[in-house]
C-alpha cells in the first residue's frame, strides 16, 4: 500500500528548491549599495542654495565648529534632511516588500493600498481640529490613519464574489485613496489649512529636525529588526499559504505581525515626508530580480536600495530648478507610474 501523504520533510525539501536565492549577488548589492549611499549622503549634504565642498562636509561631521556658518548649515539643516531621506526610503521599500510577500500581490505598495491616503486624511483632521499638536502625536495618528486606509482597501476589495485578487486590490486601493484624498482636500479648503498640507501632499524632506529623527528612529529600528526576524516566514508565505501551513507556520499570527510592522514603517515615513508612492512598488521588484525570492536577503537589500533612491531623488529635486525644489514624490512618480502600468498589464495577462 502506497502512502500518498506528503511528509513534512519532503515538503520542506520541495520548498527549499523553490526558494531561488543569490547570496553572492545580495552581498555585492549590500556592500556596493552602502558605499553608494554613504557617498550620496555626502553629496546631499553638500548640494543646496549654498554649495559646500565635500571636505567641509567631512570636517563639519567629525570636527564640528559652531562658529563656522557652513558647519551650522550642515549640522542643523542638511545632515538631518539627508538622514531622514535614507530612513524613509528604507521604510517605504521594506513595507512594500513585506506586503508583496504576504499578499503574493506584485502591485502591493503602501501608496497603492491606501496607507498614504489614510495617514493624510487623519493628518488633515489633526491640522484642522488640533492645531499645534506635538510631532509624536502626529506620528501616532498617522499610524491610525494608515491602518484605517488599509482596512478600507482590503474590505472593499474583498466584497467581490471571487474574493480578493491583485487587480481588485489595486482598483480598491485607487478608489479608496481617491476618496480619502478628496476628503482631505475638502477639509483643507474649509478650514484653510491648504498651505499646511500642500508640501506634505507633494512629498519632501525639507525642514526636518534632529528632534524628529530622535522620535522616529527607535520605532523604525524596532520595525526593521522585526522584519528581519520574520523574514523566513514571509518567504514561505510568498510561496503559498498551504506550504507555509504545512511547515508549521502560524500564518494568521505572521500576517498580523507583518501588518503591525508595515503600519509602523509606512506611518512613520508618511508622517515625515508625506505621500511618496511607488518606492515600495519599484524597489522590491528590482531586488527580487537581482537576489531571488528569499526575504532574508530581499529585506536588507530593499532597505539599502530604497534609501539610495530617496536620497538621489532629493538631490535631483534641488538641482532641477534651483533655488526652488521639485517635490520628490513627483520625481519618483515619473518612474513609478509606467512601472505600475507595466505590472498591471502583465498581471492581467496572467489571470
Amino acid at each position: 500500500m502506497t502512502n500518498s501523504t506528503t511528509s513534512p520533510q519532503k515538503t520542506a525539501d520541495t520548498t527549499e528548491t523553490k526558494i531561488r536565492t543569490r547570496p553572492l549577488a545580495a552581498s555585492v548589492i549590500l556592500i556596493a549599495g552602502i558605499v553608494a549611499l554613504a557617498f550620496s549622503l555626502a553629496v546631499s549634504v553638500s548640494v543646496g542654495a549654498a554649495d559646500i565642498k565635500l571636505a567641509t562636509v567631512w570636517n563639519a561631521i567629525f570636527h564640528f565648529n559652531p562658529d563656522l556658518t557652513p558647519h551650522q548649515i550642515i549640522q542643523e539643516l542638511r545632515l538631518p534632511r539627508a538622514i531622514m531621506g535614507a530612513m524613509v526610503g528604507a521604510c517605504f521599500a521594506i513595507s512594500g516588500a513585506l506586503m508583496q510577500g504576504m499578499t503574493r500581490n506584485p502591485l502591493a505598495d503602501s501608496g497603492l493600498l491606501g496607507l498614504n491616503a489614510g495617514a493624510g486624511f487623519v493628518l488633515a483632521l489633526c491640522f484642522a481640529f488640533f492645531p499645534g499638536m506635538s510631532y509624536m502625536s502626529l506620528i501616532l495618528y498617522s499610524f491610525l490613519g494608515a491602518g484605517v486606509g488599509a482596512l478600507l482597501v482590503f474590505g472593499v476589495g474583498s466584497l467581490a464574489k471571487n474574493g480578493l485578487t491583485p487587480v481588485r486590490l489595486a482598483l480598491a486601493g485607487a478608489a479608496v485613496s481617491a476618496l480619502l484624498y478628496a476628503l482631505s482636500e475638502g477639509i483643507a479648503l474649509y478650514f484653510r489649512i491648504g498651505q499646511d498640507l500642500a508640501f506634505w501632499t507633494a512629498g519632501g524632506v525639507a525642514g526636518v529636525k534632529w528632534s524628529q529623527i530622535k522620535i522616529m528612529f527607535p520605532w523604525i529600528a524596532a520595525a526593521m529588526v522585526g522584519s528581519m526576524i520574520i523574514s523566513r516566514s514571509i518567504t514561505l508565505l510568498s510561496l503559498g499559504e498551504d506550504i507555509a501551513t504545512s511547515l508549521g507556520q502560524r500564518t494568521r499570527l505572521v500576517k498580523f505581525a507583518v501588518m503591525i510592522i508595515v503600519l509602523v514603517l509606512a506611518g512613520a515615513a508618511v508622517s515625515a515626508v508625506g505621500a511618496v508612492s511607488f518606492v515600495g512598488l519599484i524597489i522590491p521588484h528590482l531586488t527580487r530580480y537581482l537576489v531571488g525570492v528569499d526575504y532574508r536577503w530581499i529585506i536588507p537589500c530593499s532597505a539599502v536600495l530604497g534609501s539610495l533612491l530617496i536620497v538621489l531623488a532629493d538631490i535631483a529635486a534641488r538641482m532641477i530648478n534651483p533655488p526652488y525644489e521639485t517635490p520628490i514624490g513627483a520625481l519618483i512618480a515619473l518612474i513609478g507610474v509606467p512601472f505600475f502600468l507595466y505590472l498591471a498589464r502583465k498581471e492581467r495577462r496572467e489571470l
